[in-house]
């Protein structure tokens, strides 16, 4: 099928495939009400509307893990 937008190439990395709230809580292992309310924070990972759903980067909640983790590393240091 022929890209509907001209110029426009759509290569999605593994890393890149998007998730829906109930799919992040699964990956981070948490319940969704956490991370609506990280998301009201503004404290939880990155997330974006598309329509009426909140979606995530799998590669930015990886990410964010990560930022986790060496922080807790850090500070254990």
């Amino acid at each position: 099928m022929p890209d509907q937008i001209p110029g426009r190439h759509h290569t999605a990395a593994p890393t890149s495939v998007l998730l829906t709230i109930g799919e992040a809580a699964q990956l981070l292992r948490t319940p969704v009400a956490t991370l609506r309310y990280w998301r009201h924070l503004g404290t939880g990972p990155h997330s974006f509307r598309l329509g009426r759903r909140v979606l995530y980067r799998r590669d930015d909640l990886r990410a964010w893990i990560d930022a986790r983790h060496d922080a807790d590393s850090a500070g254990r240091s």
